[in-house]
């Protein structure tokens, strides 16, 4: 397992069920292969850790950040 078919993986369960969160679905990814959530940190690239970090600002989970108007 690399972080590239991590991603892809997730991207699967997104598709499969788009009405779950990113963090959701890391989560379920999770559960349905026995693994441990607290491993996958090292799976997480780079597109994914700033998709989950922008759903989790819109959740509140995190502080919100400027953005410029466009």
């Amino acid at each position: 397992m690399n972080s590239m078919k991590f991603y892809q993986k997730i991207e699967i369960i997104k598709k499969e069920k788009p009405d779950i969160s990113y963090i959701d679905a890391v989560v379920y990814y999770c559960g349905e292969n026995d693994i441990e959530i607290e491993t996958v940190g090292k799976f997480i690239s780079k597109t994914l850790k700033e998709k989950i970090e922008c759903e989790a600002r819109d959740l509140n989970y995190l502080p919100k950040v400027g953005k410029l108007p466009i």
